[in-house]
């Protein structure tokens, strides 16, 4: 299978289930440095299963609204929503994006935290009535543009008695990824509580508690907020409450679903930092310093980098270098912009131009349109695919059982003749 379209249709390849994740990047790269040689992610669909199923068992009582900011890859919509997945989307080309995978406008939330007018008046012209709301001048332009909407409060106890005519149904809070403090928890839900009763004293209906986004993906993180959350709505928000729980999971879903891989397109030999060492060791590190410049880069998919956000080190491909010396390196994208570095420092062996960076849990926040208007490459295609037992699976658990995944066409994948594999038949 050699090229994959991301939109309007798009193809996944059926893997044997016996096939490492290794093989099936190694042999995209093969076929990558055959042809263009350009940047590409591979997204294993199976892995975005898994993690919702991971969900359910663990948060069976906390619907999630998948945030589409952290990766729009229609494919993943798609996948989500035949799972019962609800969105939560930041501007209009999410809602539309959204909306034109057939999912109910009731199973989307429009989190835009300085919503433009117009997109206000697109989200009540397509019945998008959930909207989340953080200050008074966005209040009043929803109350003005969308009458009929349905406002969750961004948690904050100032400001909440001006209703302006407007609906409020529930609170929003938002907890960090990396918050390990059960007491966050206990603190958030009940200032929510308190929000909940100003509300109900003003006569609406709050019937809604949305715990936010910040989800790691960490079986542990996860326990502690099911735990946390749960320990303290059962006091605050009992099942007699009738207040439905919700949370906005983005790369839960999809961070480690996602592998990028680029080439080294150029390289350069510095000076090694110094600061740290006297001349005499100096003298006697020898040891060159290089610099390594990949077709991606800090205005394409490693965008986060200009959040501060960490890039872990990459793998290597090429097996004959397992055992070759390691040297000091940075990795920059291809603009020669000083803000295009993508990792400041990691040990690698020496590189030469055409040798390929594999970047693994690359799904989250790194998909969109290059940056740059002067960038002349287009984004990075996306390959899916999927194993055939995750595959399997999906249909011997019935979670699909009533939908239809329209846009997603499963073709048999076929490895290289120099790599093992065989094709797969596709499952009527």
């Amino acid at each position: 299978m050699k090229g994959i379209a991301d939109e309007p249709q798009y193809s996944v390849g059926l893997v044997d289930g016996g096939t490492a994740l290794c093989d099936v990047i190694d042999n995209y790269i093969d076929e990558q440095t055959l042809s263009e040689k350009n940047a590409f992610f591979v997204a294993d669909l199976g892995a975005v299963m898994r993690q919702h199923v991971r969900w359910r068992t663990r948060m069976p009582l906390i619907r999630p609204y998948y945030a589409v900011r952290c990766n729009s890859s229609p494919a993943v919509i798609e996948l989500l929503a035949s799972l019962g997945s609800g969105f939560t989307c930041s501007n209009k080309a999410e809602l539309e994006l959204v909306l034109s995978h057939a999912v109910s406008p009731e199973d989307i939330i429009y989190s835009g935290v300085c919503k433009q007018v117009s997109q206000i008046k697109y989200a009540a012209t397509n019945g998008v009535d959930l909207l989340v709301c953080d200050n008074e001048a966005e209040l009043r332009k929803i109350s003005r543009c969308h009458p009929g909407a349905k406002l969750l409060l961004q948690q904050a106890p100032a400001g909440e008695r001006q209703g302006a005519g407007v609906q409020v149904v529930g609170v929003r809070s938002n907890i960090s990824s990396s918050c390990e403090d059960d007491q966050v928890y206990l603190h958030a839900i009940s200032d929510a509580r308190y929000i909940f009763d100003l509300g109900e004293e003003m006569g609406f209906n709050m019937n809604i508690l949305d715990i936010g986004g910040g989800f790691s993906g960490a079986e542990a993180q996860l326990d502690l907020v099911h735990s946390a959350v749960m320990s303290v709505v059962d006091l605050y928000f009992p099942s007699s409450s009738g207040v439905s729980l919700i949370a906005e999971p983005g790369s839960f879903f999809v961070s480690s679903a996602f592998t990028l891989a680029v080439s080294v397109i150029s390289k350069k030999v510095v000076a090694r930092d110094a600061k740290d060492q006297n001349q005499e060791e100096l003298c006697a590190n020898k040891q060159p310093e290089f610099q390594y410049f990949m077709n991606d880069g800090v205005y394409g998919s490693f965008s986060c980098r200009l959040s501060e956000t960490l890039i872990g080190a990459p793998s290597v491909h090429k097996k004959t270098l397992v055992d070759a010396p390691l040297f000091s390196s940075s990795l920059w994208g291809p603009s020669g912009d000083d803000l295009d570095q993508v990792v400041e420092s990691c040990l690698l062996p020496e590189l030469n131009i055409g040798d390929w960076l594999v970047f693994k849990h690359a799904g989250a926040y790194g998909l969109g349109q290059p940056l740059l208007a002067s960038t002349d490459s287009p984004a990075p295609p996306i390959f899916y695919f999927i194993f055939s037992r995750d595959w399997f699976e999906m249909q011997d658990t019935g979670v699909m059982q009533d939908t239809t995944l329209k846009n997603l066409s499963l073709v048999p994948y076929f490895f290289n003749s120099s790599q093992t594999g065989a094709a797969l038949s596709v499952p009527a």
